[in-house]
């Protein structure tokens, strides 16, 4: 295997995919401003469905040699998800009754809710494709959303953007891919983990194109 860093090669190896899900239609259309905040609201409901299956699973996986040391406190997004979805509501707390998973959706979280009991390195897979990228391009919608619809600056709304146990994203970030680069997994293994995380963005691909069906632009 490649000498440099495993950090360098899953994200070199996965820049692809990485791209596609960052040049969808829907993406595109929502970071130019161009949908509106019903849009908005159902991709947040999308991730809630996303990171309950990465949370869940995280209590077993704690003491996991693998996935435990990238399991931190500070980067859970459930509840703040669920304060945003409340907001987005219209301060309803009863949204839960009423909310669905997309097909892509459902197949996304049951993915990860399948590696997380039975291949830790797959669950690190896909734990790094969604929260190293909350902390970088993630920002970026944050922005969008509070430009676009009006939420206060890191309240509610977009509060799933906001880390506030993390001080310093840019250091938090070099420690997480320090993990990365010491997993203890063989070569062959770390293959099949950068397999995962491709497989991974084209799960997250696949939601972008099922939210751009049901919000098309119009002609």
């Amino acid at each position: 295997m490649d000498a440099s860093p495993f950090s360098t090669l899953i994200r070199t190896a996965s820049h692809e995919q990485h791209t596609e899900a960052e040049n969808s239609t829907f993406m595109s259309d929502m970071l130019g401003g161009k949908l509106g905040v019903e849009a908005y609201t159902r991709y947040t409901e999308q991730l809630w469905y996303v990171y309950r299956a990465l949370e869940d699973a995280a209590d077993r996986l704690a003491d996991d040699p693998v996935a435990g040391p990238f399991l931190r406190p500070e980067l859970l997004r459930v509840a703040s998800l669920e304060r945003d979805l409340t907001h987005l509501h219209g301060g309803r707390t009863d949204w839960r009754a009423t909310v669905t998973a997309l097909p892509a959706t459902a197949a996304y979280a049951s993915r990860i809710t399948e590696v997380a009991h039975d291949w830790p390195a797959g669950y690190v897979a896909h734990h790094y494709t969604r929260y190293l990228g909350d902390l970088s391009g993630g920002q970026i919608i944050r922005s969008t959303a509070e430009k676009s619809w009006g939420f206060e600056r890191k309240g509610d709304g977009v509060r799933f953007y906001v880390f506030t146990g993390i001080s310093n994203p840019a250091a938090f970030k070099r420690e997480y891919r320090e993990l990365l680069d010491a997993l203890p997994v063989d070569d062959l293994e770390k293959k099949r983990v950068i397999d995962e995380c491709k497989h991974a963005f084209s799960l997250n691909t696949a939601v972008f194109r099922e939210l751009g069906e049901r919000f098309p632009l119009s002609a």
